[in-house]
């Protein structure tokens, strides 16, 4: 572990929202690479060098393995051995929405599902309370007043300390931002995706959270990896697209790899890699807070922290970037955030 004053003289801290809390620029997210899958010594050192690199912020959710459970599992492990007495330092925060157990109570929006999957993954992680629970995605069968008043209740449970929602359109946003005002709970921040070929939150969302104060993190910042070096000459083995899980090699058509070759050589000739410019890109509004990384290594999160030395765009670089970067087809959770 490095010095206390080091740790925080490098990553830039960004307001979420009008709210008190800020957030690293770059948060750690839990997503892959830390279920019961792969080695706890190799995330042990990814957790602590984000640490050591002024990231703050570790985003998990009920259901981040495989198997389920087991990252905010070993998460928690690593927070008793290696952050032992840091936690007053760190912002953590989980969800509930996505299936986590068998039956009609481990999935969607119910109040019964949110508060018992809260439970659950504060007794995996050995904690009190997260710093931030979400509603993972917006149920449509659940009125969201039901939703909400689950979030509100976690909150005056002293088990989260805000409340924020991951996935939801514009429209339901601005609903859910208007129950949890009368509740007298704030809405803290939106999670959605976003990157370079997945842009919708442009059209409305950001000018809704923009008004209402919310903050923004980003996720799927890389297109699960698309936006990086790894798929220029296309598949390589044993990377994400080339077995079975989230990313498809459906999204790899030639049209995308043509835009990914182009936006490289924009990044090359700002002295950056292509991941570093996608997560610079999409810190470049004020409106975003964050934006979410994975890691399988610490060389790939040592890479991906280095996007903050050189977060300035020029006009001319963000027009061309545009000529490039268009929605590609690889927005997973569309279907959440139409509702």
């Amino acid at each position: 572990m490095m010095q206390e004053g080091d740790r925080y003289a490098r990553m830039p801290y960004r307001r979420t929202g009008r709210s008190g809390l800020l957030l690293p620029a770059i948060t750690l997210g839990l997503w892959q690479n830390f279920g019961g899958d792969r080695p706890i010594e190799t995330q042990r050192a990814i957790i602590r060098r984000a640490f050591d690199l002024g990231i703050t912020h570790f985003d998990l959710a009920n259901n981040y393995g495989p198997p389920y459970g087991s990252a905010e599992e070993n998460f928690g492990r690593i927070l008793q051995s290696d952050l032992a007495g840091r936690r007053d330092q760190l912002v953590i925060s989980t969800k509930a929405g996505y299936d986590m157990w068998p039956g009609p109570y481990g999935i969607w929006g119910s109040r019964k599902y949110l508060l018992a999957s809260l439970e659950q993954s504060l007794r995996r992680m050995g904690l009190e309370y997260v710093d931030i629970f979400y509603s993972h995605r917006f149920d449509p069968q659940t009125p969201l007043e039901e939703t909400m008043g689950a979030l509100d209740t976690a909150v005056r449970q002293g088990k989260a300390l805000y409340a924020g929602i991951s996935s939801y359109s514009a429209r339901r946003t601005r609903e859910a931002v208007a129950i949890l005002r009368r509740l007298g709970t704030p809405l803290l921040i939106h999670q959605p995706s976003y990157s370079m070929l997945n842009r919708w939150i442009e059209k409305d969302l950001l000018d809704v959270l923009g008004q209402e104060g919310i903050g923004c993190i980003t996720f799927s910042p890389l297109a699960q990896g698309l936006l990086t070096d790894r798929y220029l000459q296309g598949i390589p083995v044993g990377s994400r697209a080339s077995h079975a899980g989230s990313f498809s090699p459906d999204m790899l058509t030639e049209q995308t790899l043509v835009k990914v070759r182009a936006l490289n050589q924009i990044a090359q000739r700002r002295g950056q890699t292509l991941a570093q410019m996608a997560l610079a890109w999409t810190l470049r509004d004020p409106r975003v807070t964050s934006t979410l990384v994975g890691a399988s290594s610490v060389e790939q999160l040592e890479q991906n922290v280095g996007a903050i030395d050189r977060l300035a765009f020029s006009p001319d670089e963000l027009g061309e970037i545009d000529r490039h970067a268009t929605d590609s087809g690889i927005d997973l959770w569309a279907a959440s955030s139409k509702e």
